[in-house]
């Protein structure tokens, strides 16, 4: 099953990330995730068996472009106080998918009937908490503006293997004019914790996206004569990889379904 329910509100009407997750948990927001509570970090999850985590740890090290860690729940345990207070990894995301055997098998808005006592969580970061940077040094996010998920694509660029873990990495788009996309590698050069600079800039077909109108995941986005698209490493690689490994059981987050943490984008550290 895949869900298909229209948030009930503007995106943006969360100032506050408890209650944005208040709101989730509830049920009365069912869409994606961008622009909300947007002075707040937001996270991709990875959710595997206890027996998979040490290689899915070292995954991450080896990619920490589209893998950034900012947190890691002990086994079974639904909370990580470091990323937020009153917070519930099986309820306070949007949407969540489950793979099994490498096929995403239901796509629910909560993982209280399904969770397991071995489930390991992982929070990585998300390019919606660079966007937050990007909007306040002036660019321009068409996304965002007409209230769309941001369009993500499979690319042929491959990861480095862990384990089992191996597979295409997954690259976010947000068209730009030419000086606006230098700004955006200048200000997310400066965030690594959630993916950094882009990996790739201009044509698509240069890292294997045939169809720049026809996104894996999210929503497309027009691109004017006068732009060029800018791909960052995207936090949705995990699911590709679950599906190329044909893992026995992961799950993770909808695409743009993200985690809503209660750390603040200015204390995402910076360099």
């Amino acid at each position: 099953m895949t869900l298909h329910v229209e948030p009930p509100h503007a995106a943006g009407a969360f100032a506050d990330a408890r209650q944005a997750r208040r709101a989730i948990r509830s049920g009365d927001w069912r869409g994606h995730t961008s622009g909300l509570a947007p002075a707040h970090v937001q996270g991709n999850l990875m959710i595997l068996p206890q027996a998979l985590a040490s290689d899915f740890q070292r995954f991450c090290q080896l990619n920490p472009k589209p893998c950034p860690v900012l947190g890691v729940s002990e086994p079974g345990v639904r909370t990580l106080p470091a990323l937020g207070e009153d917070l519930d990894l099986a309820t306070d995301v949007p949407g969540y998918r489950i793979y099994e055997n490498g096929e995403m098998v239901s796509e629910v808005g909560d993982l209280t009937k399904v969770w397991q006592d071995d489930l390991v969580t992982f929070v990585l970061g998300c390019s919606f908490s660079f966007e937050d940077a990007l909007i306040e040094a002036g660019i321009p996010l068409r996304h965002v503006a007409q209230g769309r998920n941001v369009a993500m694509y499979r690319t042929s660029i491959p990861t480095q293997p862990a384990g089992p873990f191996h597979g295409p990495l997954v690259v976010s788009m947000r068209p730009m004019k030419a000086a606006d996309a230098i700004k955006a590698v200048q200000v997310t050069a400066r965030m690594p914790a959630v993916h950094g600079a882009p990996i790739h800039l201009g044509d698509p077909s240069l890292i294997g996206i045939r169809d720049i109108g026809k996104p894996d995941f999210g929503d497309a986005v027009a691109i004017e004569p006068d732009e060029i698209p800018v791909f960052w490493a995207c936090g949705v690689t995990p699911q590709s990889v679950a599906m190329a490994a044909r893992l026995p059981l992961c799950i993770t987050h909808a695409p743009g379904f993200m985690l809503i943490t209660d750390l603040l984008n200015r204390d995402v550290p910076y360099r």
